[in-house]
């Protein structure tokens, strides 16, 4: 089932939304990278128990070492190895500890200046009370279990003298040279009364855009303020769902949690009657055929799977009007 499309009709509103709209979002992703030779020689070693820095043109150790030399900005390629026991040079408590950090109960948070070193590396101290926390205090690593050539090979500090590193893989093991980090953020979002209007009016089947009066510019989604002058979008103007392709990406690449196979078109999207173009995706035929000036319109999701979000429109597809002019979205490019 598809969602008749609305004319475009204005929405005179200028008081606020009386109760905006908030959700708690959560983000989580994978994210991999390249480490490049520095980090992956840091790396390396940190899976065969050992940590290093490296010397900068001051004759300073540096850990972790960096690619480049904060004084120069030549690449620094002496790497020197230096202890796994160190000092406390300043520290915080954490009471209330939150997902994903190291313990689960309250601790440490420090910066430790590795004996041989000459800056300090931030890592957390096991400890069962603040009292047990000072500057000065010596610690050294506790390592984990089992190392794959990352920050968390070392599970964290402790207060001691001596070092109990085992002895790691050794040089016939592979060098590191990618890593992957899981990202979890978690946060509640509060909508303004602008986004909390043209929230609704997607749970409603509206394309709601705004402006600051009938000469400004209609911005979709509203803005709390216009960019130009500052002054509240207030004046709420429901959208056509059809627009005009002004510039487009054909994706060919995969990648991790991908929902649609490649090829396919991400477009920006000027709705009839706004002035800033958004960005969907459009299906529906060949991406060869895909062209700016194109003429396209919003395919819905059924009613029952709408919610408050421009998720609603599945994607746009041709309509078979002629292209527009060029003259009629050249300032929107």
């Amino acid at each position: 089932m598809e969602h008749d499309r609305p004319g475009t009709r204005e929405r005179r509103r200028s008081e606020p939304a009386p109760d905006v709209l908030s959700a708690p979002l959560r983000v989580r992703f994978d994210y991999t990278r390249s480490v490049g030779t520095t980090i992956g020689t840091f790396l390396t070693n940190l899976r065969d128990h050992k940590i290093i820095g490296a010397r900068g043109s001051d004759g300073r150790v540096i850990v972790p070492p960096p690619e480049y030399d904060p004084i120069t900005a030549e690449p620094l390629t002496e790497f020197v190895d230096v202890a796994d026991t160190g000092t406390v040079e300043s520290w915080t408590w954490v009471r209330e500890p939150l997902p994903g950090q190291p313990f689960d109960r309250p601790f440490a948070w420090a910066l430790i200046r590795l004996d041989g070193a000459d800056t300090a590396l931030l890592h957390a101290i096991d400890v069962t009370a603040a009292a047990d926390m000072r500057t000065g205090l010596r610690v050294t690593a506790r390592w984990a279990p089992e190392t794959e050539g990352s920050i968390r090979d070392i599970a964290c500090f402790a207060p001691g003298e001596t070092s109990g590193a085992p002895a790691g893989p050794g040089a016939a093991a592979e060098p590191v040279t990618v890593i992957t980090t899981p990202v979890d953020l978690s946060y509640k979002h509060t909508a303004s009364p602008q986004e909390t209007v043209y929230l609704r009016g997607l749970a409603e089947g509206k394309l709601i855009g705004a402006r600051t009066d009938a000469a400004g510019k209609v911005y979709f989604p509203p803005r709390g303020a216009n960019p130009t002058d500052g002054r509240p979008t207030n004046d709420f103007i429901e959208l056509s769902d059809r627009g005009t392709v002004t510039t487009f990406c054909i994706v060919n690449v995969p990648f991790l949690g991908q929902r649609i196979k490649p090829p396919y078109v991400a477009a920006y999207v000027l709705l009839d009657g706004a002035d800033i173009p958004v960005l969907h995706l459009v299906l529906g035929g060949d991406v060869s055929e895909v062209r700016m000036g194109m003429r396209v319109e919003a395919v819905w999701k059924p009613r029952e799977e709408w919610g408050y979000s421009l998720e609603n429109v599945d994607h746009f597809r041709p309509t078979g009007e002629p292209d527009a002019d060029y003259a009629t979205y050249s300032h929107h490019l």
